[in-house]
């Protein structure tokens, strides 16, 4: 986990924008029980597709928060 944090703390700004890296940080960090970070970047994305819902609600339920994944 420590490796992918610094990958995308040291990521440049543009490819933070960008969905499919967006996702993917998402379903890393739900993966490693860090729903806090995973939450700030769902927040942080200006544009949401099927994909950032299905990883944040996926993130949700193996952290089993049913409620936010409910909730979302």
């Amino acid at each position: 986990m420590k490796i992918g944090k610094k990958l995308l703390d040291e990521m440049p700004e543009n490819y933070r924008n960008d969905n499919i890296t967006s996702n993917s940080a998402i379903d890393m960090l739900m993966k490693f029980g860090d729903v806090e970070s995973a939450e700030r970047i769902f927040r942080s994305m200006k544009t949401k597709n099927i994909i950032t819902y299905n990883a944040t609600i996926k993130g949700y339920v193996g952290n089993e928060m049913f409620e936010k994944a409910l909730d979302l």
